[in-house]
């Protein structure tokens, strides 16, 4: 059998308060493999959120393993854990986080500085992605001067541009009209399949997540199977 791409086991993450220990999730098992799409919701305070940082390695756990192409980021050192963040996974924010002073095109490649820099390979994926996205007339403005969706699918795009094994979406329609959303959370779809990334997007949007061939409510700390256009089971 392939190994998954994605592995989580016995996930758990707990909290000490003054009145006691607050369990935010609770033995949360997850297997996924590139290519697939998976939208979680829940209502607020069930730790959607909470998940999805230390899926992308910003927060760590307090008991269980994620594994992500095979590599447990958590047994990485501080550097190592900031590269392995940097080249296998992808954020969008609902807030786009795009930097004012940069253009189109610079914002897409700020991720690639870390590394090797800006390369001639780098710039030519970046204007490719700004192309498929509708933007490719639109590379040397600011983000002052785009939409909000505009503002959204650049940093789709920067999300993209060191093809990451994860893509990672916290309410990225969160802050859209509904056209707009629309349009968005189709393009997250498409690029999912196109890039071949392994997605998960945490939502408050029913209908988003219904687009989803899969979706997830977080309930008591544990993901329970939803409905969705083309249900497969959680396995793991």
């Amino acid at each position: 059998m392939t190994e998954p791409t994605l592995s989580v086991c016995q996930l758990a993450k707990d909290y000490v308060t003054a009145d006691g220990t607050l369990s935010i999730l609770k033995s949360l098992d997850l297997t996924m493999q590139r290519g697939e799409a998976l939208a979680i919701t829940g209502p607020s305070g069930s730790g959607k959120s909470t998940l999805l940082y230390m899926l992308g390695a910003l927060d760590s756990p307090t008991a269980g393993r994620i594994q992500l192409e095979g590599c447990d980021p958590f047994q990485l050192n501080a550097a190592q854990q900031a590269e392995f963040r940097n080249r296998q996974i992808g954020f969008i924010f609902q807030d786009h986080h795009l930097l004012p002073q940069c253009n189109v095109l610079e914002n897409v490649l700020i991720p690639t500085l870390p590394g090797a820099g800006a390369t001639p390979e780098s710039e030519a994926r970046a204007r490719e992605l700004l192309g498929r996205v509708g933007l490719a007339e639109r590379m040397g403005h600011r983000p002052a001067q785009l939409s909000g969706g505009e503002r959204q699918r650049v940093a789709v795009c920067r999300a993209l541009i060191n093809r990451p094994a994860l893509l990672l979406a916290d309410e990225p329609t969160g802050n859209l009209d509904r056209s707009t959303a629309e349009a968005v959370g189709s393009l997250l779809l498409d690029l999912n399949r196109e890039q071949n990334t392994l997605l998960i997007c945490v939502t408050h949007s029913i209908e988003l997540a219904h687009r989803f061939p899969r979706h997830c409510e977080l309930q008591d700390g544990r993901l329970v199977d939803r409905e969705s256009v083309n249900t497969v089971p959680v396995r793991g």
